[in-house]
């Protein structure tokens, strides 16, 4: 019954898209609208999402190897703990945004299927710009705490 319903909806949504899903993706996206039966299943699909991203997502690559070199320079440096746990914020920050970009743009595509509209360009735009600015104001918080230490450390050296 529930699988019906969902169908229903779908072709009310996007009559034009059922002749576009093979059968196999679209059996996926019936399974996608199922609720986690365990915590368990909860981290799978959570998971699954930061894998999808990794591998499909230059961006989202980008910002993993840049707050990973934070973390190293932060650790080289001897930041403070207070310290470590800002730049591990922000980067937690940047890519959770870039998690939620790609899911906006994921969904925008399923909505408007190849056509262009200008609200869906929007949303898009939007969504890029807020990772955009969680990334400048990481770089911020990381030459804020890095570049004193930074300084001391090449004159020490």
């Amino acid at each position: 019954m529930q699988i019906k319903l969902e169908e229903s909806l779908n072709n009310q949504i996007q009559p034009d898209m059922n002749s576009k899903i093979s059968t196999s993706s679209h059996q996926n996206r019936i399974k996608a609208w199922r609720v986690a039966t365990s915590i368990g299943v909860s981290f799978k699909y959570a998971a699954a999402g930061v894998t999808y991203a990794f591998h499909t997502q230059r961006n989202f690559r980008i910002h993993c190897v840049m707050g990973t070199l934070a973390i190293t320079i932060g650790a080289l440096l001897q930041l403070t703990g207070v310290e470590m746990a800002v730049i591990c914020i922000t980067s937690g920050l940047v890519l959770t945004l870039e998690l939620l970009n790609t899911a906006i743009e994921s969904v925008v595509d399923l909505t408007v299927g190849q056509t262009y509209h200008e609200l869906a360009k929007i949303a898009k735009d939007c969504a890029a710009g807020a990772v955009l600015i969680s990334a400048f104001a990481s770089v911020l918080v990381g030459f804020c705490l890095v570049a004193p230490k930074l300084v001391l450390w090449l004159f020490a050296h």
